[in-house]
């Protein structure tokens, strides 16, 4: 039995230049955090022949093409694992449309639990290859590169997409202050309102050409960003403030994005953080529900869940790992 442990994500600042039809015009680039929340995936050999899968619904099939579960069926595919396993998925979130990164983890989650179910290795860097191709290139969805990377990474990450498709990823040097701060100071809310997320990703590249120079204002943030995380000094948690600044700033422009990242019902739930003291915020992945999150400062996070009452919140905490088997016992 195999068990592997993939994080879950935030995408603070760039998300959209991860996109293949902006990075190879213009490199793109985001700073994203691992949190911990994780995709669970446990595959255990089974007597048979047969492929059992249990996720939202059950699956039992006797070969490969036969899988429903896309993402797990061209996992099988890319491994060699061909029959005689029992595969589940577990998650700390929504099944779909969370905006926290969920699809890639199942997928880099996947991967991971049946190269080790063989005895092989592979670096982060394999994981995240493997996974895109997977994902972009043969399932075709409407998604960019930066979910895979964070999720096989872990941590919080400045990830560069480059022209010639290849990634930079390094780790963004905060000292244990600042995200003990960051921490702190960042809330996260669930709109109780689950979309499809390939929807709206579908409409954002299709307008990549018509939003080019939103995508090239958005980029900029990504920089300062990295700079107020890695400059900060320990004086006080309002040093921390232009964090909010840019994730508002970030969050204005995304909504030209495409028609149905935002509507108002999720204005309001943005107004009303603001308006009870959050300094800025956005709602995560695609767009159109899933979570809000908000900077604040502390004094005024009990005010904030006042205004939001009606909605859940979902305390997280940064994670530093990426993806990894946390239970191996291979016969």
């Amino acid at each position: 039995m195999i068990i592997t442990q993939t994080p879950l994500r935030i995408s603070f600042v760039g998300g959209g230049t991860d996109f293949g039809d902006f990075y190879r015009r213009q490199n793109g680039e985001v700073i994203s955090t691992a949190i911990d929340k994780y995709v669970y995936v446990i595959i255990k050999e089974r007597f048979d022949s047969q492929i059992y899968l249990n996720y939202s619904k059950k699956e039992i099939v006797d070969c490969v093409d036969r899988i429903e579960h896309e993402l797990i069926r061209e996992a099988m595919r890319k491994t060699g694992v061909a029959q005689g396993v029992e595969i589940t998925t577990l998650a700390d979130i929504p099944a779909h449309g969370s905006g926290l990164g969920s699809s890639s983890c199942v997928t880099i989650g996947v991967l991971n639990a049946l190269y080790a179910y063989q005895g092989i290795g592979k670096t982060a860097e394999d994981l995240a290859q493997e996974a895109c191709k997977i994902e972009i290139q043969v399932l075709g969805k409407p998604i960019g590169k930066q979910d895979q990377y964070i999720a096989a990474y872990g941590g919080l990450r400045h990830i560069q997409f480059q022209s010639d498709e290849s990634v930079v990823v390094e780790r963004v040097p905060i000292s244990e202050e600042t995200k003990r701060k960051l921490n702190t100071n960042t809330l996260l809310f669930y709109t109780g309102i689950e979309r499809k997320a390939s929807d709206i990703l579908t409409e954002q590249r299709q307008n990549i050409d018509q939003n080019f120079e939103v995508l090239c204002e958005m980029k900029p943030l990504v920089r300062k960003l990295k700079a107020v995380l890695t400059n900060h000094q320990n004086n006080g948690h309002h040093s921390l403030d232009e964090f909010g600044s840019l994730l508002h700033q970030g969050w204005k422009l995304k909504q030209h994005l495409a028609s149905t990242i935002s509507n108002p019902r999720l204005n309001e739930i943005y107004d009303a953080a603001f308006n009870a003291g959050a300094l800025g915020g956005k709602l995560l992945g695609a767009g159109g529900g899933g979570f809000f999150l908000f900077y604040a400062p502390p004094e005024t996070h009990d005010d904030i869940r006042v205004a939001l009452h009606h909605l859940q919140e979902f305390p997280f905490n940064l994670e530093r790992d990426g993806s990894k088997v946390i239970f191996n016992i291979r016969r």
